[in-house]
């Protein structure tokens, strides 16, 4: 008997940068979906070449166009990438091995992340995430950010690491930070965080020291030290930006104008 037939699902805009290094290494797969929002650069060329199935619709939020790339797929079995992901040629036999008979509805994959110049280095700890699963037993949460795949069954974990381009630079990673805050904020409101005074001051060390002691980004050297202090920036931002919302309300609710 041989494998699951595999589909892989890329979301894109304007991601011709990475595209081609996301798409050729999975090029082995049985079916390569390209679900993108409004590219007008050379992305769905590249997407074309490798013989992709490229639809487009606009974009309705992370976690939503990723459901619909998935729902897009013709395989029971995704891979789901982002268009900055990319695998080598050593990811596809365990890949391979795992969908001749699996053995749980989804599979982690680590993820090693570029760091401005240089990438984390291999002693600091990975993320990982469900990136490889039986469409039938999974959805996208539906969080604006941090969006992940969520598994009715058990989850195993293969030894495949996700190279993440990312952001090329601290510019772009301070951008990204400032964005994800903001649209962070209605799942903040919704959980009705408290104690925001306390967290604006103190989380943000937390989260420096846990990022760049803890997972081990002080081996990356100053690329670890920097990527470590706009990861805390990024947790003060979303507080503080939580606290903004509240005292707007609290204005409009009592009619100071002060």
């Amino acid at each position: 008997m041989g494998r699951e037939p595999l589909s892989v699902v890329v979301t894109t805009f304007n991601s011709a940068a990475t595209l081609d290094a996301c798409l050729r290494g999975v090029s082995w797969a049985d079916e390569i979906v390209v679900l993108d929002s409004g590219s007008t650069d050379a992305g769905m060329a590249i997407a074309a070449r490798y013989g992709a199935r490229i639809h487009a619709q606009p974009f309705a939020g992370y976690s939503a166009q990723k459901q619909a790339a998935i729902d897009l797929a013709s395989h029971r079995w995704v891979l789901l990438l982002d268009s900055d992901e990319s695998l080598d040629e050593a990811s596809i036999a365990p890949l391979q091995q795992a969908l001749l008979a699996p053995t749980c509805a989804g599979y982690q994959l680590w993820r090693r992340e570029w760091q401005f110049w240089r990438w984390q280095s291999r002693r600091a700890r990975l993320n990982h995430y469900v990136r490889l699963f039986d469409r039938q037993h999974a959805r996208m949460s539906r969080h604006e950010v941090h969006e992940e795949v969520q598994v009715d069954g058990a989850i195993g974990v293969l030894d495949v690491v996700i190279d993440h381009h990312g952001e090329p630079d601290i510019s772009g990673r301070v951008g990204k930070a400032d964005r994800y805050s903001s649209l962070q904020l209605p799942d903040l409101a919704r959980r009705r965080v408290g104690g925001l005074r306390l967290r604006m001051v103190a989380y943000p060390t937390v989260a420096f020291l846990r990022y760049y002691l803890l997972r081990g980004h002080w081996r990356s050297g100053w690329a670890g030290f920097i990527a470590a202090r706009i990861h805390a920036f990024y947790a003060f931002l979303k507080y503080a930006k939580l606290y903004e919302l509240e005292q707007r309300r609290s204005k409009r609710g009592t009619g100071d104008d002060q």
